[in-house]
Order: C-alpha cells, then sequence, then structure tokens
C-alpha cells in the first residue's frame, strides 16, 4: 500500500512511466513493488492548479522521503513536467483499516488523559 496520487498529468503519461515509478519507489521505500497504487485523480480546477503527486503512506525516515521526491521530480522534469508539487500524506497504522480492524494498536496521544472524551 502506499498510493501515489497524479493531478494534472494525462492518464498516457502515467501508464509510461508506471513501471519505472513502481520500480524505483518500491527500492527506496524497501518494499514489494506489488504494494504500490498509483492512481490518476481527475479534479475540475476552479483556480490555477499546479500538477501534483500526492503520496499516501506511512511514515518513514526523512531522507526516504526526500529521495522518493526528488526521484519523481527527477523522472517527471524528463518527462517535460518541472514546477510539480510532491507532497505526502503520512498514515497511521492504528488509523488504517483493513476489514474493520486497525493495522496496529492505538497508542495514547501524549498530553492527553485516556478515557476523557
Amino acid at each position: 500500500m502506499p498510493y501515489l496520487r497524479f493531478k494534472g498529468f494525462t492518464g498516457d503519461l502515467l501508464r509510461s512511466i508506471a513501471p519505472r515509478v513502481v520500480d524505483e519507489f518500491a527500492q527506496l521505500v524497501g518494499i514489494a513493488k506489488e504494494k504500490v497504487k498509483i492512481e490518476q485523480l481527475l479534479t475540475e480546477t476552479i483556480t490555477q492548479v499546479p500538477c501534483s503527486v500526492e503520496i499516501l503512506m506511512f511514515p518513514r525516515k526523512q531522507e526516504v522521503h526526500d529521495a522518493v521526491a526528488s526521484a519523481l521530480n527527477k523522472l517527471l522534469c524528463e518527462c517535460g513536467y518541472d514546477q510539480v508539487h510532491i507532497f505526502y500524506v503520512l498514515l497511521s497504522p492504528s488509523l488504517y483499516y483493513k476489514n474493520g480492524e486497525p493495522l496496529a494498536p492505538a497508542q495514547p496521544v501524549p498530553g492527553t488523559a485516556e478515557g476523557v472524551t
């Protein structure tokens, strides 16, 4: 599972670069290629919006996030897309559910009293 969501790119471009994106991403993050999901988000822009890549994944070391963003930026620049915004939406295993069950038990939030609602 990480999800790479592309906005503002053509489907033809994404299909052509998908194998390389999957290979590089999986290698940099240290996961199986089969876990990498690529989506094209079709949105209606109201104001000027740059092309972007939204990466939903569990947190990694900063160096890993930096390496992924750099590799994606390089590839997209090679394809004629510069000024692409790349950003992460970091997921928590305790808030990610499969079949109604979290992947990991919830951890207490620092600075809060357990049981207080």
